[in-house]
């Protein structure tokens, strides 16, 4: 065993746990998410690959495909999928020839803002399981130790966007009525 400071059985019990849990989890969160974006005639990748140009704004086909966690030809092919509906937009920079780099529309942008204003929490498994632990503790699970794995696997930049896709809809969203909106910069009250 040298030097290790783990034993084989507890390292493959921990891997066998983060598996199966990871699968329950991921089983739950795409029929979540393919619930919410159905309406829209949209799936999965389209809706990962329109935040991640939301949030990103100019993101090249490479970062489409680091942040969103999928094969560049399968960035690059729902990326196509959504600009034939109008929804996002190629363009080569003057001083990088070699990435293609994809904008959202207005409409692409349309599109998500009404997803945000249509998603309903009870609607939502994982949402509805992290309840109880809401209401005891009076916050949702920060999953500080999920994150840490994350970022130790994909690394700091990924786990940039990560925060800084969140830190965007906290700072530029409201919650009104019960719906998520953008907030008009215009009527932005400054304090």
């Amino acid at each position: 065993m040298g030097d290790k400071n783990y034993s084989m059985k507890e390292a493959m019990m921990f891997s066998q746990r983060i598996a199966q849990l990871s699968k329950a989890l991921w089983k739950s969160v795409e029929k979540d998410w393919q619930q919410w974006i159905k309406p829209f005639d949209l799936n999965i990748n389209e809706h990962h690959i329109l935040w991640i140009a939301y949030h990103l704004n100019g993101a090249s086909i490479s970062d489409v495909a680091k942040f969103g966690v999928m094969h560049v030809s399968t960035a690059f092919n729902f990326s196509k999928k959504l600009e034939e509906r109008g929804y996002l937009k190629f363009s080569k920079k003057e001083s990088d020839k070699r990435n293609t780099y994809i904008q959202l529309t207005e409409e692409g942008e349309g599109i998500l803002l009404a997803l945000m204003e249509s998603y309903e929490p009870d609607n939502n498994a994982v949402f509805s399981g992290a309840m109880p632990l809401k209401e005891l503790y009076g916050k949702f699970p920060d999953i500080i130790e999920i994150m840490a794995i994350v970022r130790n696997i994909y690394g700091d930049d990924f786990m940039e966007i990560f925060e800084k896709s969140f830190s965007n809809i906290d700072s530029k969203f409201s919650d009104q009525d019960g719906t998520l909106k953008k907030i008009d910069p215009a009527e932005k009250e400054y304090v």
